[in-house]
């Protein structure tokens, strides 16, 4: 079942521009917990543009999984565009991709700093040539700001994709 009609929109429309472009995705989540992987295989023939999802919620996870330097992490911290730049450029290392995305962020309730606070998430997109990030603070529940920013992570895809033309 669908979290927000919005995302299921946005997984279709990426799925367009990716396939018109015989382009596969990889993904890299933290904070959405492969929700952006989930709307996106909801899509029926996701499997002609969609590779593979990591949900690397830890931070070991992150450097095992998509070789996230762990020095990284401890010098920035797991949510910070230096990490969402590592994650979307591992992603595309442990894949057969040309696209990526990636989300990293503080969903809340709890573990929000005044420096991180919760609803920040942070995200990286990456064609193999360049990659972009940028951050974002989410009101809500965790709920909320976990669709929203899986909302976020299509619509910058979907920008990536159509500005490469």
């Amino acid at each position: 079942m669908s979290v927000s009609r919005l995302l299921d929109q946005l997984a279709i429309q990426a799925g367009t521009v990716l396939a018109e472009r015989s382009l596969m995705l990889a993904t890299a989540e933290s904070c959405t917990g492969g929700l952006v992987a989930a709307a996106i295989t909801d899509v029926s023939g996701s499997s002609g543009w969609f590779e593979r999802g990591f949900v690397t919620y830890s931070n070991e996870a992150k450097s095992t999984m998509i070789g996230v330097p762990a020095k990284l992490i401890r010098d920035h911290g797991a949510v910070s565009e230096e990490v969402a730049h590592a994650m979307a450029e591992g992603a595309l290392l442990n894949s057969r991709a040309q696209v990526s995305l990636s989300i990293t962020g503080v969903a809340g309730p709890n573990g929000g700093t005044p420096e991180k606070p919760v609803g920040m998430v942070c995200f990286g997109w990456s064609n193999r040539i360049t990659t972009r990030t940028d951050t974002q603070r989410f009101k809500g529940d965790r709920a909320q700001i976990r669709r929203q920013a899986a909302e976020h992570a299509m619509r910058g895809l979907i920008e990536m994709i159509r500005n490469e033309e």
